[in-house]
């Protein structure tokens, strides 16, 4: 079993965590939500990839018949920013065991005209209702003890100006995915952590979304600075989270033309398999 991680004292529950509140979208008429983007996720002035799935996730699970996203796949079409916003969703397809809607998000531009941020096509299902059988030849990221890993607290900013969303999470660095922080980048694109909610907040299915999209870009480990947009991101939810602290793996193979994938995995404090995705980013290169 992993090390325990350190939690608040008094941890805040699923439903009423900042996490919920600031995910949580307003019925305006069936298929049509309200939200204002927090500032708190941002990083830089843009709102995080992870974040904004997590809020379209909330508005689909509303407008469809199941609880749970199974796969999420997303296109991020222009960057988001803190402040109001509408989702729209629509349900294409519901069955016994599945069903599948799409949602985009729109804010205004300066002279009022609606812009759409990202566009999602998902599948749901009940997670609960799964058979418990395991086969797989996966197996969890080795990472030293938390207290043996480094957070954002511990060295500089890896990119200049604001990133709130630090303040919202535990996260703890595996120090061997850490070369970037001291200017020696070990080149092989592996970023690896102890993750959670700052508040305490155990893990929840919609809170995967956002775990996906948390770490620092393995693009660091490559050797490259500054932010790197997600253009499309994927993600399959495999298994509800047992409490406690979440183990991410990222890893990049290729860059090539200033486009990079990562693939991620994530494992709870069971040692099993939670959520996959992978996301292709862009790179700024020389």
């Amino acid at each position: 079993m992993p090390e325990a991680a350190s939690v608040p004292a008094a941890a805040a529950l699923i439903g009423d965590s900042e996490f919920d509140r600031d995910t949580a979208v307003v019925r305006r008429e069936p298929g049509v939500y309200d939200i204002d983007l927090s500032a708190g996720w941002t990083i830089i002035s843009a709102v995080n990839g992870g974040y904004l799935l997590a809020v379209l996730g909330r508005a689909l699970a509303d407008t469809l018949p199941h609880p749970d996203p199974f796969s999420v796949s997303a296109h991020y079409l222009t960057a988001s920013q803190p402040g109001p916003a509408v989702v729209r969703t629509e349900t294409v397809r519901t069955g016994r065991t599945l069903s599948t809607g799409q949602a985009s998000m729109f804010q205004y531009d300066a002279d009022g005209n609606e812009v759409e941020r990202i566009r999602v096509l998902a599948s749901y299902g009940d997670l609960g209702a799964l058979p418990d059988d395991v086969r797989t030849t996966a197996v969890p990221p080795v990472i030293p003890p938390l207290e043996r890993c480094l957070g954002p607290a511990d060295g500089p900013a890896p990119v200049e100006g604001s990133s709130a969303i630090t303040d919202r999470l535990m996260l703890k660095l595996d120090p061997a995915t850490l070369g970037w922080a001291l200017g020696a980048p070990s080149g092989k694109g592996e970023m690896r952590a102890w993750f959670g909610l700052a508040d305490g907040r155990d893990a929840d299915p919609l809170s995967l979304l956002l775990t996906v999209d948390a770490l620092p870009p393995t693009a660091f480990e490559i050797g490259l600075t500054g932010w790197v947009p997600t253009v499309e991101l994927t993600v399959h939810v495999r298994r509800r989270p047992a409490p406690g602290p979440l183990r991410v793996s990222i890893t990049t193979r290729n860059l090539a033309g200033g486009f990079l994938e990562e693939d991620a995995e994530v494992w709870d404090s069971e040692d099993r398999l939670v959520a996959q995705s992978r996301q292709l980013a862009r790179v700024r290169l020389g």
